[in-house]
């Protein structure tokens, strides 16, 4: 397997994820399943697995967080939040510091782990500012819940923009973009 940096993190990640978007009802992919494939994925070499909150409303975290119990440490586990986790409950998506809050701490609780390793906003929320979730993103690496944070399908502008408030504010910043195409 061949490794990358992560960004400018100093994190060596394999060039090769899992997504482990279909573990679960999505896929219909079953725990003995999604730790068959966590299995063979960390035996190749693969050290990075891709999850989020959404993917069969937390179901895919909770498969991953069971296939990777016991080895940690030999896994980069990135998750995202921003998606809509209710339809009927407005303030159950996003990227405010309310939401972001309390979605980390239940992916945490799903995983079955005490931190993330990179923490990817799934969407660019218009409806929030740079400042709010920069500063939420901030606080919550300085708490020790997530090392890194990054994008999901952010326009290049989006991710320009967030750079330049990130700087301007004295605020951590994206280390990664995960394009649509990935």
């Amino acid at each position: 397997m061949q490794y990358r940096t992560l960004g400018r993190t100093g994190v060596q990640v394999s060039t090769l994820a899992l997504g482990a978007m279909n573990f679960g009802a999505i896929g219909r992919t079953t725990q003995e399943e999604a730790t068959a494939l966590v299995d063979t994925a960390l035996e190749a070499g693969v050290n990075l697995i891709d999850t989020a909150d959404w993917y069969g409303g937390g179901e895919s975290e909770e498969m991953v967080g069971k296939a990777i119990a016991g080895r940690r440490e030999d896994v980069v586990l990135a998750t995202k939040a921003a998606m809509p986790m209710a339809e009927d409950r407005p303030n159950h998506r996003g990227t405010s510091r309310r939401w972001l809050t309390k979605a980390l701490d239940d992916s945490l609780r799903r995983l079955g782990v005490d931190h993330v390793d990179l923490y990817q906003i799934h969407r660019w929320d218009p409806e929030t500012s740079d400042e709010e979730t920069l500063s939420a993103l901030t606080d919550l690496q300085r708490a020790g819940k997530i090392r890194y944070f990054g994008s999901s399908t952010f326009p290049a502008y989006r991710m320009v923009q967030a750079q330049w408030t990130s700087r301007s504010s004295h605020l951590a910043r994206y280390v990664t973009e995960q394009p649509s195409y990935s």
